[in-house]
């Protein structure tokens, strides 16, 4: 483990995430060449700091010294006062100069690091509602929310807060040692002798530091796993007494995160701390050995000066690296998690180049369908049936059997194994997966509900569905009389996946959603189940409406609802057992013990057996 955790991993880790960013960088490339531009000037400035002083004492406190950069003769001829005053401007004008530049460079990399990943994170989202049904199943909600959120934010801040001082220190550092051999290369050899220290005191710890550095972002998005399932699921939390249960993993995984980041902290004061003794040591070494050398005639006072204001920033960017390792290594933990959701293989391959599917009539065709979830679970075996144009056909089965997994080929959150799926005799592989979905309307046993107003989530932002039409698919589906009831009827804005609502009511208000739209096709997935009579009365009155005239497809347990089906297709071991009319079938279907006779619907205007 420790051999792949060393600060060499950090760097190609950077180097890869670099590497995945460039597309993104290469559309910030005028803001780009301007923020190097100051940068490479400001460290010009930086440069330039210690010279005055040069050339001040060299002139005047302490003239006569021998020196390989010597004072231009102009300002060897100026009077003391007029050269002090010189000078004095000068550290002010370069002073103003280097922060000048320092503030456009810092302000204009803030700016590319925000644009390039507000689109990096936009991108990763993008890709994980693409991502097959199978990715997630395998992974937490938590994590993947800590991936888009705080990993690229730490990735941002990293940019800004360490990647850019550290780039100024290192351009820093080759200028200033440049100057430190042309000044006095006995002296600037000898600085360097406490290198090889430098270097072995970093790599031990900075392997250290980055292991630290992993395993607290992985116990993080583990913090957000279990806060995101509690949430998600406080109902059951609070209705089976879970709460402590919770609580203690929340607070295991909390510790966990922070004596992973304290013995990052502690790792990364102590490199900081060894690093401040071997520049002491420099300086020590500098003021000793550099001191002879000025009264042995071989350098000047202001050269001496030079080269302590330069070894004290020359040893900058070791400082720098002690400093920011822990950050530098946070964020090659951070980009390679990014990187690993935006590696994750789609569904299919690019469909960028497939067509938009045409308009549907509906015939639907499973033709020797095979699929498992892995190769040792079989779903679907050789699965074959046909559904015309505007039927509704149930089908039915043990739990488990495939019923919903067969509907969800239709969707293409899964492709066949083997087989292939037809509609209106075209491979629905062969179009986009947007176009296919488009002419599919789906009603879930659990609906899902957006927090935003009644009219958003039926339109689900579509502008081109009027008002009146909003309006016309209440009523279709029965819903008119309960959103009329809310403060701002249509206007009212729902709780997050519509807590506030009964089950039936946001049952009829995904009928709406369908209803709204001109699907051939529907797909409804256990749309009654859990609901009370009064409500099932209301949905199935809504469904009798929105499959009229649609090819529908009919998953359930009920046996009522499949009554009202055009036919009846009864799966086991995969495929179809037995298929035919619902008054054929469902004598035979009451057998199995999962399937439920619900009692009539005796009520007005609500039929005992309904068609679609």
């Amino acid at each position: 483990m420790a051999r792949n955790t060393d600060i060499t991993r950090i760097i190609p880790s950077l180097r890869a995430t670099f590497a995945r960013l460039w597309p993104y960088l290469k559309q910030q490339t005028p803001l780009i060449t301007l923020a190097i531009a100051m940068l490479v000037f400001m460290v010009g400035m930086k440069l330039l700091e210690p010279w005055p002083l040069k050339f001040l004492v060299d002139t005047v406190l302490n003239p006569g010294g021998t020196s390989r950069v010597p004072v231009p003769q102009f300002v060897r001829t100026m009077e003391p006062a007029w050269l002090i005053v010189l000078v004095a401007a000068a550290v002010v004008v370069i002073g103003l100069m280097r922060a000048g530049a320092e503030y456009i460079t810092r302000a204009g990399f803030a700016v590319i690091a925000n644009r390039v990943l507000a689109e990096v994170r936009l991108d990763v989202y993008r890709h994980l509602q693409r991502l097959p049904l199978s990715f997630f199943s395998r992974s937490r909600a938590g994590d993947l929310v800590a991936r888009v959120m705080t990993d690229v934010a730490m990735l941002r801040d990293v940019t800004s807060s360490a990647a850019l001082p550290l780039v100024a220190s290192v351009m820093v550092f080759v200028g200033m040692w440049t100057f430190m051999f042309i000044l006095q290369w006995k002296l600037a050899l000898a600085t360097l002798a406490v290198a090889p220290l430098f270097a072995l005191t970093s790599v031990s710890t900075s392997r250290k530091i980055h292991d630290a550095a992993r395993k607290q972002r992985q116990r993080e998005a583990a913090l957000a796993s279990t806060a995101v399932e509690t949430i998600h699921g406080i109902k059951s939390v609070q209705a089976m007494g879970l709460e402590d249960r919770f609580a203690i993993d929340f607070d295991q995984a909390s510790r966990g995160s922070a004596e992973s980041d304290i013995r990052g902290g502690r790792l990364s004061a102590r490199l900081e701390r060894s690093v401040d003794v071997l520049v002491a040591i420099a300086t020590a070494t500098v003021l000793g050995y550099g001191a002879l050398l000025v009264l042995w005639k071989q350098m000047s006072t202001g050269d001496l000066l030079v080269f302590l204001a330069y070894l004290r920033r020359a040893f900058n960017p070791m400082q720098d690296l002690a400093k920011y390792t822990g950050r530098l290594a946070k964020a090659a933990a951070a980009g390679e998690r990014v990187i690993g959701v935006l590696d994750e293989p789609l569904s299919s391959a690019d469909e960028s180049q497939l067509p938009a599917a045409p308009q549907f009539a509906g015939a639907i065709a499973f033709e020797n369908v095979q699929f498992g979830y892995r190769e040792d679970r079989i779903v679907l075996r050789d699965l074959s049936f046909n559904i015309e144009p505007g039927e509704t056909v149930a089908i039915l089965g043990a739990s488990g059997i495939g019923k919903s997994t067969t509907a969800d080929m239709l969707l293409r959150f899964h492709r066949p194994a083997a087989g292939r799926i037809t509609i209106d005799g075209y491979d629905i592989l062969n179009f986009s997966t947007a176009s296919v979905r488009k002419q599919i309307g789906v009603v879930l046993q659990d609906t899902m509900l957006f927090a935003g107003t009644v009219r958003e989530n039926i339109t689900c932002g579509d502008d081109t569905i009027t008002d009146a039409s909003v309006e016309r698919a209440l009523e279709f589906a029965r819903a008119s009389e309960f959103v009329g009831q809310l403060p701002e009827g249509v206007d009212s804005v729902l709780a997050e996946r519509g807590a506030t609502l009964s089950q039936g009511q946001r049952q009829r208000l995904a009928i709406a959603r369908v209803a709204v739209r001109s699907c051939p096709i529907l797909v409804l997935d256990e749309p009654t189940a859990g609901l009370d009579d009064e409500n099932r009365r209301a949905v199935i009155d809504g469904l009798v409406r929105l499959c009229h005239g649609r090819t529908t497809l009919l998953i359930t347990h009920d046996l009522e609802l499949a009554a009202s089906a055009d036919r009846v297709i009864i799966l086991a071991d995969g495929k179809v057992a037995e298929s035919g009319a619902p008054a054929e079938i469902l004598p035979r279907a009451r057998q199995m013990t999962e399937l439920v006779d619900s009692p009539p619907i005796s009520a007005a205007g609500a039929p005992h057996v309904v068609a679609c």
